[in-house]
């Protein structure tokens, strides 16, 4: 499943907190390639990245619990 993740809502995100949770549920994203994700979406650019459809429903609630908007691509 392909997520387009639009923003963060929070009023001071925790880039960490962020980045962590980017890697732990996308499908082919590392570490470092997290943490410039993050940085994009922190600036206010939308990213795309790709989860296993069995882990959709707890990567989906890891992303609202951040507050960050996203829509479901495929």
């Amino acid at each position: 499943m392909k997520l387009n993740l639009l923003s963060c809502k929070t009023q001071r995100p925790d880039r960490k907190v962020i980045s962590k949770c980017i890697s732990d549920i996308s499908y082919n994203i590392n570490e470092s390639l997290s943490n410039e994700l993050t940085l994009i979406l922190l600036e206010g650019d939308s990213i795309e990245i790709e989860i296993e459809n069995k882990s959709s429903g707890s990567a989906l609630r890891a992303l609202r619990k951040l507050n960050i908007d996203y829509e479901v691509i495929d």
